[in-house]
């Protein structure tokens, strides 16, 4: 380490910005002589030095020459870089098929874990609670308002049931490729199919129903190892996550007590698979905005446990049973 002191007559009392020091002036014929002291980086040796008298300059080359090293040895070798361009890249022509280049194995049966939330997702809540739901003023509203009865005799005894309120329901799901490019989402529980379309969305206008119109992507973040910088580097086959996002649904309930989403709510779903002690679960984490009905975004996490077969697929039409006692903010 060096030190290198100077004196230096100026007529403002400030050093240039982005560097801190200390300084002590004193009075010559009407200016200001300071003794400036500063810390900086040497442009000609390795490490930091205590200069008065480093220009502005010579800072930004001294910046500059440490970032361009710093850059240098943390960047990927080009054998690294030719390596995941090679591992990386689709050859040329058409995409491959969702299917052939799934991160996850989805297909099988599925049944709902109620592991949190137990009373408001395994009974009908009472009407009125909305507890844990970022709803805003019409959101409450339209809750105290609801009335099952009428919704089966209008038809819409499936409210509960869309996609942006089934996931949270007990129910059991069986996931199927339809083709190569749609996973299909049946629900023992209203009875409901959803299609994940991985070539893009299918709206083309008209009525609006439960389910919606999802577009599915698999998700998979670069890893980095140590310090480096993301790298397209070889990673861990089939790990990674489906992302789906759901648009035009018909106005549903995101519990079953006539908690409300609109027609223009979008519906953002994560679908993780694990293993824990040999047993495959199924992670889902629903994101709902909703500006006409909420305050907030409502985000829940839904788990699901594999089940080998189908002899405990129960399909049921909707029904939504009436709570069990009147609402009261302090509990039951």
């Amino acid at each position: 380490m060096t030190c290198v002191r100077s004196c230096r007559c100026i007529r403002s009392g400030r050093l240039f910005p982005g560097f801190w020091g200390s300084r002590r002036s004193r009075r010559e014929g009407g200016r200001t002589c300071s003794s400036v002291e500063a810390w900086g980086f040497s442009p000609t040796k390795t490490g930091l030095v205590h200069s008065g008298a480093l220009a502005p300059a010579v800072l930004l080359n001294s910046l500059f020459r440490f970032f361009l090293l710093a850059l240098v040895l943390l960047s990927p070798t080009p054998a690294a870089l030719a390596q995941g361009r090679a591992g990386s890249q689709p050859p040329f022509g058409p995409s491959p098929a969702a299917k052939a280049v799934a991160l996850l194995d989805l297909p099988g049966y599925w049944v709902s874990i109620i592991d949190d939330e137990w009373r408001w997702r395994m009974i009908t809540p009472a009407k009125g609670d909305v507890s844990f739901v970022p709803v805003n003023a019409e959101g409450r509203r339209v809750t105290n308002n609801w009335d099952p009865a009428k919704d089966e005799a209008d038809g819409n005894a499936c409210r509960a049931f869309g996609a942006a309120g089934i996931m949270h329901l007990p129910t059991r799901l069986h996931i199927t490729w339809a083709d190569d490019k749609t996973l299909e989402i049946d629900t023992d529980a209203g009875m409901q199919k959803r299609l994940l379309h991985f070539d893009g969305t299918k709206w083309t206008g008209g009525e609006p129903d439960w389910q919606g119109d999802s577009v599915a992507s698999w998700e998979k973040q670069t890893q980095s190892s140590g310090f480096g910088f993301p790298g397209p580097g070889p990673q861990a086959p089939n790990s990674g996550s489906l992302k789906v996002v759901t648009t035009h649904m018909r106005s549903g309930y995101l519990r079953k007590n006539g908690v409300p989403y609109s027609a223009n709510a979008v519906l953002t779903e994560f679908f993780d698979r694990i293993e824990l002690d040999g047993v495959p679960y199924l992670i889902v984490t629903s994101i709902v905005d909703d500006p006409q009905y909420l305050n907030g975004r409502f985000i829940t996490t839904e788990q699901f446990k594999f089940e080998p077969d189908a002899s405990k697929w129960n399909p049921t039409p909707c029904k939504v049973p009436p709570p069990l006692a009147p609402f009261h903010p302090n509990g039951f």
